[in-house]
């Protein structure tokens, strides 16, 4: 039998599965009747096989009897379709999301406030799918996305980044936010920025949203700069001064703070998606990112 390449035969997995289901019914007639095959189509699969081969694999007789040659390659053929059929199926579970693992990067206040709600969903309809969620500064944010230890971002963009795309989503007010029996809480409308002239001012990581020119005048008075969003609510609370927060990072379940509306110009930042701009998403990314779109306004107007 000729040789057709000797160090590394292009084998067919169609031809391996009839190789063992032959080997196994000892029956080429039954072998076929199994793969849905006639019986000649089963023969030349077989005999195509031994050709690359280059060995028969069944003896020259009536019997359906493997060769030594034959005895020895059919664990092995059994291995590889094994292999085979365990690869192509963890292929074809990650592109239907039923398995894999997913990263997300948002702002604490997104974190907190509208993630929950979407991952529910989304683990919901694929139980399989590893999520892990990682929060920071939009800064840490599209960092992470740009280091690609996050798969996409929800945050406000911090700078241009031409490796990475933007894709507005939502609108979220800047106010101040104080304690309670704070003079400025006592006003009862909503606040112009004049009215934070004189005020200890406690800066923190969206302070550089506010760019007007009355924000910064009032910046230009601040005595505190605080990262920590923990720490941030301690001072605010123990009296310490004033800060300004967008609304989604305002804690509403804290009794002592208030958060007051202000106006004149009004200020707000923009939530949105950011994403690699030449490099697609795995499947599992790119339906947590869909299913993201799809709930993030709608979940924002619930809040």
């Amino acid at each position: 039998m000729s040789q057709v390449h000797p160090m590394h035969p292009d084998l067919s997995m169609a031809q391996l599965h009839h190789f063992i289901l032959v080997a196994d019914l000892k029956s080429f007639h039954a072998a076929a009747e199994q793969a849905f095959r006639t019986q000649p189509a089963i023969s030349l699969s077989v005999k195509e096989l031994e050709r690359r081969l280059g060995e028969p694999l069944f003896e020259k007789n009536r019997k359906v009897e493997l060769t030594p040659y034959g005895e020895r390659c059919l664990p092995l053929a059994r291995a590889l379709v094994d292999h085979y059929q365990q690869v192509s199926g963890e292929m074809l579970r990650l592109a239907n999301c039923e398995e894999g693992a997913v990263s997300i990067a948002a702002v604490p206040s997104v974190a907190s406030r509208l993630l929950p709600g979407i991952l529910a969903e989304f683990a919901r309809n694929h139980p399989e799918i590893r999520l892990t969620v990682k929060d920071g500064s939009a800064r840490e944010v599209q960092g992470m996305v740009s280091r690609r230890e996050a798969d996409f971002g929800i945050c406000s963009l911090w700078e241009d980044d031409p490796s990475l795309s933007f894709t507005p989503l939502l609108r979220d007010s800047i106010g101040v936010v104080c304690r309670g029996d704070h003079r400025l809480a006592g006003l009862g409308r909503a606040l112009v920025w004049n009215d934070l002239q004189g005020e200890r001012l406690i800066e923190n990581g969206t302070t550089r949203l506010l760019d007007n020119p009355q924000a910064q005048a009032a910046i230009a008075e601040s005595h505190f700069a605080v990262s920590n969003m923990i720490s941030l609510i301690a001072m605010l609370e123990a009296g310490l001064g004033i800060t300004t927060l967008p609304r989604l990072a305002f804690p509403g379940d804290n009794e002592s703070l208030v958060f007051l509306t202000l106006d004149e110009p009004a200020v707000e930042r923009c939530i949105g998606i950011l994403t690699p701009r030449d490099r697609s998403l795995t499947p599992a990314a790119a339906s947590l990112l869909q299913t993201t779109r799809d709930q993030l306004v709608s979940a924002t107007a619930a809040i």
